[in-house]
């Protein structure tokens, strides 16, 4: 769950307002068309004295605490005037969903949560409206700030090889050597390994490394700690992968990828498929779209070219001009029917005609593989990483200005 969006939980349901406090209520601040009451000042400094008090932090001169959560509740003012303007809204059901989600946070049904909330002396009413607040004042940032950030191939690559906290989440990676004199002897080795011997038992009986009497296994290692000549060799190859000779002053290697772990490791199967999908419409319906669709089918298992008929006839734009390919994916990706046709069909088999929500179709598996994903998790990561680092800046710089071109108005204290 969003983090702003669990800190505000924290700070609603952390609070039972007294009831003996009296608040006299009056407009404290004018932003732009609309206003801050000091209620709303007064409850929101309540709620972050009871924070501070909870965690044993020391209080903040009160002037200085006034004035924060002024400019607090001043900015999320103009974010939700923009957001009315735009007219976006949260609706109930996106709402239920929310507190549902909270409730699982916090290992708890949704009835249990709102008992607790109820326990506790909080408003269920106040609290949702609070939410909806933050939600929409989140959507605003989203669509405002989102748009604004630009990343660069250039400089994705250079935040993967030079930040440490990328460098840390790469994976341990186990390798088997074998090491020998000659060019000669490695290119008959890899001749037996091709031809299905044991690596590790050509380690022992072959290699001249001090690693050969544990079948040429190496201590787990990252890639930055590897040998350069090992690092650049392994780089994007899955397990089981072996290497031609690479020489070194000590000899020559072949080396094995035996295994990886890790937080972001992941062998994923995946289906190489293509299909040819045409969809209903107000001059052709579902009974003839289906049938056009069949006698296409009728025309791939009579010999005609797959892709050629892709070419011409398919309504997905996305494959249709690649001949159908919709390339390699795995579970997850696609429409429930079309998953559940892919996962019943076998390599080279045209299936039946079926349909999905977006049509008729027909499919055809050309491969299937276990594919090992862990850079490309590493490399999402990475990219999540950056862009809330860039986010976060540009968020900073919207808010500044913002604040900056707004009417403020704040009423002195009588």
């Amino acid at each position: 769950m969003n983090k702003k969006l669990l800190t505000l939980f924290c700070l609603i349901t952390c609070f039972k307002i007294s009831s003996n406090v009296e608040i006299l209520d009056r407009v404290s601040v004018i932003v732009d068309d609309g206003i801050i009451m000091e209620s709303q000042i007064q409850t929101k400094t309540n709620e972050v004295i009871a924070r501070y008090q909870n965690q044993n932090i020391p209080l903040p001169d009160k002037n200085i605490l006034r004035n924060e959560i002024i400019e607090k509740l001043i900015l999320d003012e103009l974010q939700l005037q923009m957001a009315r303007r735009a007219g976006i809204r949260i609706g109930d059901e996106e709402l239920n969903r929310a507190f549902i989600r909270i409730a699982a946070n916090n290992n708890m049904t949704i009835e249990e949560f709102l008992s607790s909330l109820k326990n506790q002396g909080n408003s269920y009413e106040i609290i949702r409206e609070d939410v909806r607040s933050e939600m929409l004042i989140q959507r605003v940032q989203q669509g405002r700030v989102g748009s604004e950030i630009n990343i660069t191939d250039l400089e994705f690559q250079a935040f993967l090889q030079n930040d440490e906290s990328i460098k840390q989440v790469q994976p341990d990676i186990l390798l088997g050597q074998i090491l020998v004199s000659s060019e000669q002897i490695a290119n008959e080795i890899i001749k037996k390994i091709n031809d299905g011997q044991d690596f590790q038992e050509l380690a022992k009986s072959s290699s001249i490394s001090a690693s050969s009497a544990k079948g040429g296994l190496l201590d787990w290692k990252k890639e930055l700690e590897m040998p350069n000549l090992f690092a650049d060799a392994i780089k994007n190859k899955d397990k089981g992968w072996v290497s031609g000779p690479l020489k070194s002053g000590a000899g020559f290697h072949i080396i094995k990828l035996i295994d990886k772990r890790g937080e972001f490791v992941e062998y994923q199967d995946q289906w190489e498929v293509r299909h040819i999908l045409l969809m209903p419409s107000t001059i052709r319906d579902s009974k003839k779209t289906e049938s056009e669709l069949n006698d296409i089918r009728n025309k791939v298992l009579s010999g005609e070219s797959f892709g050629d008929l892709a070419i011409e006839h398919s309504e997905d734009t996305g494959s249709g001009s690649n001949g159908g390919n919709l390339g390699w994916n795995g579970i997850g990706v696609f429409d429930p029917e079309f998953e559940k046709i892919m996962l019943n069909t076998e390599p080279g088999e045209i299936s039946e005609v079926f349909e999905s929500q977006f049509g008729f179709h027909f499919l055809e598996v050309l491969g299937k593989r276990n594919k090992d994903v862990t850079d490309e998790n590493i490399e999402d990561h990475a990219y999540a990483m950056l862009f809330s680092r860039k986010y976060d800046e540009e968020l900073e710089n919207t808010l500044r200005s913002m604040r900056a071109e707004a009417y403020v108005e704040i009423k002195e204290l009588d």
